[in-house]
């Protein structure tokens, strides 16, 4: 899961990074609105972790344009002010949540987990269908009756997939998903994981659409 995290205080910053990173998160880091901006405007990202007391242009005016512009990326804020007005506001704005400052790493996880299962339109931590599903508080596959665990990797493949059952994915769109800032990507590296997923949960499960990408049945 590749997680963009808008904190410009070095020490929290540094703190939630390797929180997230020990969760097998991929991380991106930045320090200010106008990188954010950047970032979430040319890549994907499962959820932003935003502080709103940015300086200069304030993350709550990232947040208002980034909606105005209408990309709804989840968006978690991450406050340090204890404040009815603060955290109603961020809401109103255009935030899925908020949490104050000091942030417990299992709360954060868990409201992580419960954005995106919202989006992808489920009441519960487990997505997709009757025969094919993904549990995101365990991190388990669960494919025609029978449930196993995946690796990091694993699990941000088959949420992309899940998370919209049926849509074609491409190899950008994957990389884009699993991989980080920085991290080198060898060019067989999603041939080579959907491989071992086919030879663990049956060849049918991730289908090959030629010439496009890949989908999971719907």
């Amino acid at each position: 899961m590749r997680v963009l995290l808008v904190e410009e205080n070095v020490q929290i910053g540094q703190s939630l990074l390797r929180a997230l990173k020990d969760a097998e998160c991929s991380v991106d880091w930045v320090r200010d609105g106008k990188a954010a901006s950047v970032a979430i405007n040319t890549a994907y990202y499962a959820v932003v972790l935003l502080d709103p007391g940015l300086s200069g242009a304030g993350g709550i005016d990232m947040l208002r344009a980034l909606r105005a512009a209408g990309n709804d990326v989840p968006v978690l804020i991450l406050t340090a002010i204890d404040d009815l007005e603060t955290r109603v506001h961020s809401l109103d704005v255009g935030a899925d949540d908020c949490l104050v400052k000091p942030i417990e790493v299992r709360e954060l996880l868990a409201r992580i987990r419960a954005i995106l299962r919202r989006k992808a339109g489920y009441a519960t931590s487990r997505i997709g269908g009757e025969s094919l599903n993904l549990d995101l508080e365990k991190r388990m596959l669960c494919c025609n009756g029978v449930a196993s665990s995946l690796s990091a990797r694993e699990f941000a493949l088959m949420h992309a997939f899940l998370e919209r059952p049926g849509m074609v994915l491409s190899r950008g769109q994957l990389e884009d998903r699993l991989y980080g800032w920085g991290k080198e990507v060898e060019s067989n590296a999603i041939d080579v994981l959907i491989h071992s997923m086919r030879k663990r949960f049956g060849q049918s499960m991730i289908r090959n659409v030629r010439g496009i990408g890949w989908t999971v049945a719907h």
